[in-house]
């Protein structure tokens, strides 16, 4: 089986994150472009969401994956940037969204916000996972 490093797994997490956030940006994007009013009040709104899933959930998932896999060998699987924990939310989340949206649960002006808010978050976190690779591989030199 393909075994990758503790700088690669870093690497592989960051691009993951990233695609799930342009992903979403682009959902609540053309929602945000169908919505007929544009206002300062919904970017407040999504700027709030952004803060919150930043600060209070995905910042403490990165320093969690982070650390765990600091504390791995240097062969691992590719997908284990996660814990099992991890992939199960990961895929709830998604089925959770993709049915919120097919079944119409909430309006357009809430997934706008919300979609824009919660990517923005997942993308810096990306980021973070990057710079982390970036730091450990140069401490490994």
């Amino acid at each position: 089986m393909f075994r990758v490093n503790k700088q690669i797994l870093l690497f592989i997490a960051g691009c993951v994150w990233i695609i799930a956030g342009v992903n979403i940006l682009r959902i609540g994007i053309l929602t945000w472009m169908h919505e007929a009013h544009y206002s300062v009040l919904k970017v407040g709104e999504a700027v709030i969401v952004f803060l919150l899933f930043l600060n209070f959930v995905f910042l403490r998932l990165f320093r969690k994956h982070s650390r765990r896999i600091a504390q791995k060998g240097e062969k691992n699987c590719p997908f284990s940037f996660f814990d099992v924990k991890g992939w199960v939310v990961m895929f709830f989340m998604i089925i959770l969204g993709v049915g919120i949206r097919h079944s119409r649960l909430l309006p357009d002006s809430f997934i706008s916000v919300f979609y824009t808010g919660l990517s923005s978050a997942l993308i810096i976190t990306g980021i973070l996972f990057l710079i982390q690779g970036v730091k450990e591989r140069r401490n490994s030199k």
